[in-house]
């Protein structure tokens, strides 16, 4: 059998090629580094992590410890080394990072399926191929990719607002109503300022403290698109009122009147679970969004399940560009994987190639692909990717926003993720009982 060239060695490049080689199936996978330098690796290991050293929450009542328990039973490579590499970090699943990603490393070239070649790859294979290049692929294979989706569907640089739970907001304050529509209702949430609550956000807005651009990324050139709400706050005081800000067309029902300056959000999946701050593009710290954007009305006790970044990237538009199993539309034995699908974590990224690998897996036995339960966080993650409800989409990680609502309305928010995450559990082992094929282990019938 001809291998399969997986191109990238990073997360998600690394467990599609042990899902591959596990299953009886040569991976050829080519990696760049060292001959071709990163800017953000500092090693030549395969797995390497350039970040945080953080795969996120391990805790049984979320949505990354549900992602990782799908991947555990996955037998993932990336969990088996952040499982015997561990470091204390609470409730997180942290790691040594240069013996997480050796013990990647050694168990890869250790199999006999497995052959790794350090050489750029510039051109995307014919033959069965997972794309995993992650967010810094290198400008040749970017310009490759670019010219197969097209300009306008893959992204370089990307700035993202914080997404909050609806359920979250106060309506006592907040109110629906679309810009110049008559009477009550419409698809946005706003949220209305009077002058001197607009005058305590823009001060606070304009002191917070901003996230340091790392090195390899460069001086910020910011797009007018997705300017950082900062920036704009930045070139005036009223810069926001006739901008994201604008209150005109927007008078609130219950008064008649028009704010003096007004936040409107918007829905962000399928569901209407999830909205985004409009025009909220930021580069502030974490900590600081949540302290700022909490001074809006309506959103003092905003849960927030994505928080704005800004930073280099690259990404497909994926709900318009892939077909929900990873592939570019039209073609079926390339797939991409990791974050350049459209998901944002080390663990997530993991998932994508879990799944880019089953895809292949399908495809040379001659299987239908698979199809990953909504209810499940790899179907949730899925499921996100076709979303095409927001018209610029946005990368996301695992939260308890993605997944479908429950058939029953529960107010007490723990109590509605514990039936959610359970509902998960139920249907993911269904989902692998009925696709034993994928989920035994080497040598199983």
């Amino acid at each position: 059998m001809q291998p399969v060239v997986v191109a990238g060695g990073g997360l998600a490049g690394s467990e599609a090629a042990w899902q591959l080689v596990r299953r009886g199936i040569p991976v050829h996978m080519f990696e760049m580094r060292p001959v071709v330098s990163s800017p953000a690796h500092r090693t030549d290991k395969l797995g390497e992590l350039v970040c945080s050293n953080s795969l996120g929450s391990d805790r049984d009542d979320s949505a990354a410890g549900l992602l990782k328990e799908e991947l555990r039973a996955l037998d993932s490579l990336v969990m088996k080394a952040a499982d015997a590499h561990s470091v204390p970090a609470g409730k997180a699943l942290a790691v040594d990072r240069e013996r997480f990603s050796r013990f990647i490393t050694d168990a890869l070239l250790k199999n006999p399926l497995f052959t790794l070649t350090r050489r750029e790859v510039t051109e995307i294979p014919a033959r069965p191929c997972i794309i995993a290049s992650g967010p810094l692929t290198s400008p040749a294979l970017a310009s490759k990719l670019q010219t197969l989706f097209g300009q306008d569907y893959l992204y370089f640089y990307d700035a993202v607002a914080p997404v909050i739970e609806l359920e979250s907001v106060d309506m006592s304050v907040a109110y629906r109503r679309d810009r110049y529509a008559d009477g009550e209702g419409g698809d946005y949430v706003n949220c209305p300022m009077d002058e001197q609550q607009y005058q305590t956000f823009y001060e606070a807005l304009i002191a917070a403290e901003r996230i340091p651009l790392h090195d390899f990324e460069g001086k910020a050139e910011y797009f007018e698109g997705c300017m950082p709400v900062e920036v704009i706050a930045s070139r005036g005081r009223d810069t926001l009122r006739f901008g994201p800000l604008r209150p005109v067309g927007l008078n609130d029902p219950r008064t008649g009147k028009r704010p003096y300056a007004v936040v409107q959000i918007r829905q962000d999946n399928a569901e209407g679970t999830l909205y985004n701050l409009v025009g909220f593009q930021t580069n502030l710290r974490w900590g600081e969004q949540q302290r700022v954007f909490r001074l809006i009305p309506g959103l003092e006790h905003a849960e927030f399940v994505r928080m704005g970044v800004m930073h280099r990237n690259i990404y497909v538009d994926a709900p318009r560009c892939l077909d929900g199993c990873l592939r570019p539309r039209g073609m079926d034995s390339l797939f991409l994987a990791g974050q350049m699908t459209g998901v944002e974590g080390y663990v997530e990224s993991t998932a994508m190639g879990a799944v880019a690998a089953l895809g292949v897996f399908s495809f040379l036995n001659g299987l239908p692909q698979l199809q990953w339960p909504a209810e499940s966080a790899i179907g949730a993650l899925l499921f996100r990717l076709k979303d095409a409800t927001n018209p610029r989409f946005a990368p996301t990680n695992a939260n308890m926003g993605i997944f479908p609502p429950l058939d029953e309305k529960i107010k007490n928010r723990r109590e509605r993720h514990e039936k959610i995450l359970s509902r998960g559990r139920l249907r993911f082992l269904q989902f692998k009982a009925n696709n034993a094929l994928f989920f035994s282990e080497p040598g199983e019938k």
